[in-house]
């Protein structure tokens, strides 16, 4: 890429902020969420469940299409994260606080927002229950509960995170462990896990390895150091051509790469994780660790498991193109809850909420949903303190690419739009429902190839 383009691009990414629609103008106008209350009324028009990405996204959109009155958000934390910048975090180069808001001031000024944890649901009922046995009832319900994580299912954790050398990025009360680790580290192997399960932001296990080998890079410690990514899975990536370009960098750096091998104990005590050799079951394999990075294992939420919106996995069962419940047309799923068989990202939230948004306004008309969601997610690969590779990819794990560039390439403008401009992007617009993913953009960049 020539240094005009990159300035174009640069150009391209500071103004507009990726094609925000007109209303995004319009979000000064909204004051914070500053009444918070916790009663919940009988019924709502629309009932979203999940104050994370896709509920406070689509709470937004809801409340503009049936007024903030009529819609309510139940969520019981006091805190939202801005999770995709955790990567950063685990590797000094955020701070967590930045990625941390209160949750009264994300939850659109209006909404009611009910302080409580969803206990069951009931569809044919149209209502679910909170806790204290409240019961509350709706005509649409937007489930967007998330995923859990389950660092209880490997042995010897989560009590095993009290010990130093040890962290994850993937919970606020782990991932500044993650940094002390990597400073900590003097010589041995720096260990990094990929569960046996789904899991959300798939390329975040790998990236905290690139950042942490350009850390010891930069303070003189690599020659010390043997680096090993341990993934349960049989490639490094599932869309080959970004694939490609990792295990080049994965070869420059002389990292170690065992697949097939998922982690089951850490035995903290004596700084050792034990993994099992999926290709042999029953053969388990000991290393010695310096530093030691876990990915948990994660799976829906405990409500969704053997619930009637659910598969027989426990995810929400929508159809793949409407995201509008397979068996209940007045209930929809948003996010990393649902079975939608794409990656679990916030820039698929962004995606999905856009088509969401046009699925419910055609239902609530008693119209058959047209807008199709092609499974469209992206994982920005950080390889560096200052480089990205930019994965873009659909269903059938084909890259979507919305630049006109090679985003299989590393680049510093990548880096700068994951960590500078996606924050606010996400803060400012995707959370104030007026950005629906970047298809916007690429049509403009693709139009102007022409």
């Amino acid at each position: 890429m020539s240094a005009v383009g990159a300035v174009s691009l640069c150009s391209c990414l500071r103004s507009g902020v990726w094609l925000l629609t007109p209303g995004m103008q319009k979000m000064s106008s909204f004051g914070l969420h500053t009444a918070a209350r916790c009663a919940a009324r009988a019924y709502y028009e629309v009932l979203v469940l999940g104050g994370g990405a896709g509920g406070i996204t689509m709470s937004a959109r809801m409340k503009r299409k049936v007024g903030a009155e009529n819609v309510a958000v139940v969520e019981p934390s006091k805190t939202h994260y801005y999770q995709p910048l955790w990567t950063l975090v685990g590797a000094g180069a955020k701070q967590l606080a930045a990625s941390a808001r209160p949750m009264r001031s994300v939850i659109p000024a209006g909404v009611e927002w009910i302080k409580s944890q969803v206990t069951a649901l009931d569809p044919d009922k149209n209502c679910v229950w909170l806790d204290n046995d409240i019961r509350v009832s709706y005509k649409y319900l937007i489930i967007a509960l998330g995923i859990s994580l389950h660092y209880e299912k490997i042995k010897g954790l989560p009590e095993g995170f009290n010990h130093p050398k040890i962290g994850s990025n993937y919970s606020a009360q782990t991932v500044e462990k993650t940094w002390r680790a990597l400073q900590d580290f003097r010589a041995g192997n720096a260990i990094f896990t990929f569960p046996n399960t789904p899991v959300k932001c798939a390329g975040a296990p790998q990236k905290i390895m690139y950042l942490s080998d350009a850390y010891l890079r930069k303070t003189g410690k690599r020659s010390k150091a043997n680096i090993m990514f341990n993934t349960s899975l049989g490639v490094i990536f599932g869309v080959k051509k970004y694939a490609d370009a990792l295990l080049e960098v994965i070869k420059d750096r002389n990292i170690a790469v065992k697949y097939k091998r998922n982690l089951i104990e850490v035995r903290a005590d004596k700084q050792e994780a034990v993994f099992e050799n999926l290709d042999r079951p029953g053969v388990t394999e000991v290393y010695q660790y310096e530093m030691l990075h876990v990915t948990p294992p994660m799976g829906p939420p405990a409500v969704l498991v053997n619930s009637p919106v659910s598969d027989a996995s426990g995810w929400v069962d929508v159809d793949k193109e409407t995201l509008q419940h397979r068996k209940y047309p007045n209930v929809f799923g948003i996010g990393d809850c649902t079975n939608l068989p794409t990656s679990k990202t916030a820039a698929a939230v962004a995606a999905q909420s856009g088509v969401l948004d046009k699925t419910i306004s055609l239902v609530m008309k008693n119209k058959l949903p047209v807008k199709k969601y092609d499974g469209y997610t992206s994982c920005p690969l950080v390889t560096d303190y200052n480089k990205v590779i930019l994965a873009e990819f659909d269903y059938n794990a084909q890259p979507l690419e919305t630049f006109p560039i090679d985003q299989s390439k590393e680049r510093t403008t990548m880096y700068h739009m994951k960590a500078d401009m996606m924050p606010l992007l996400y803060w400012n617009a995707l959370l104030k429902g007026y950005w629906g993913g970047p298809a916007p953009l690429r049509k403009l960049m693709h139009l102007g190839l022409k």
